[in-house]
């Protein structure tokens, strides 16, 4: 199909205007997904758009997926040839525009913050819902300063500076969980998280104590997957599903590997994934089991810790 056929309006289905302080990558996402929306509406395909601003199809893709920060002539133009002229509908896309290229506050740890790990903490800070489930190590967003730094200096390649930088940089992520505009976490912990000591004795204690004041502070909820219950439906690794509000990103999954990651927002890949965090969720003990189960493992590190004393 030619890129030069003719486009009706699309006036008619508007982009919802932006909302007041919205964060750099959520905005680039809604970009991204409102120009794939107005592409297909006019039945023109990635090859078809690329022209317009003289582009790759790969650099299409990333524009519509949202991992690539938007040049705003690029944008104008695809949004001008794709029929779209009315000037509210225009300040909607340069507001959102402004958002997605504003400078974040994690910007001052790209040093230490690789392009995957930092579209999750853009897309934590504007999520509503986190859920997530663990098989290793307990969630960055719930780990203390001594056991993050444990966790991070298990890289073999990580000076001392970077360890310190990495830490200082989960510990910010750790503020969206304060205030009123905090999301819902829920965090299904497999019961290895409980068992595997990460450093010292010491610092099970006070992480696994920490757990627990998380838990009984309201807008954390904790379960955990025992052994026994979890083995035919928990995944191999981490899964972490994130959900937001209305007229910003679609939900999505994020999958984190040793060195990479990858995120799916397909309706039949989120669906899949949802369905295991459901099955885990219907599988974890109750909250009271897992304070109980939390308990007895600070037990046993203390006493552990005691005899080595």
């Amino acid at each position: 199909m030619s890129a030069d056929r003719p486009h009706r309006s699309l006036t008619a289905r508007a982009l919802p205007l932006p909302q007041q302080g919205g964060k750099p990558v959520a905005a680039g996402k809604v970009l991204g997904a409102y120009l794939r929306r107005l592409r297909r509406e006019q039945g023109l395909r990635l090859g078809d758009a690329a022209p317009v601003i003289r582009a790759s199809v790969s650099k299409i893709s990333r524009m519509e997926r949202g991992e690539s920060p938007p040049r705003e002539r690029d944008v104008l133009d695809l949004v001008d040839h794709y029929g779209v002229h009315d000037p509210r509908q225009l300040e909607a896309v340069r507001e959102l525009l402004k958002q997605a290229t504003a400078k974040a506050w994690y910007d001052e740890y790209a040093d230490v913050t690789p392009d995957w790990l930092k579209r999750l903490i853009g897309l934590e800070d504007s999520a509503v819902e986190i859920r997530t489930y663990e098989v290793n190590v307990v969630p960055g967003l719930l780990q203390t300063p001594a056991y993050a730094k444990a966790v991070v200096a298990t890289d073999p390649h990580a000076g001392e500076m970077e360890i310190q930088r990495r830490v200082e940089l989960r510990m910010a992520r750790q503020r969206l969980l304060e205030g009123p505009g905090r999301p819902r976490l829920i965090a299904l912990l497999d019961e290895t998280v409980l068992r595997r000591p990460v450093g010292s004795a010491q610092i099970m204690v006070e992480q696994l104590e920490h757990l627990l004041q998380a838990a009984e502070q309201g807008g954390t909820i904790i379960r955990v997957v025992q052994f026994m219950k979890g083995a035919k439906i928990a995944p191999a690794a981490p899964v972490t599903y994130l959900k937001f509000a209305p007229g910003g990103p679609a939900e999505l999954i994020y999958l984190e590997h040793a060195a990479s990651a990858m995120y799916i927002s397909s309706k039949s890949g989120v669906e899949s994934y949802r369905y295991v965090l459901s099955e885990l969720w219907g599988a974890a003990a109750s909250r009271k089991e897992s304070m109980r189960l939390l308990r007895s493992a600070i037990r046993d590190y203390a006493e552990y810790q005691s005899r080595r004393r």
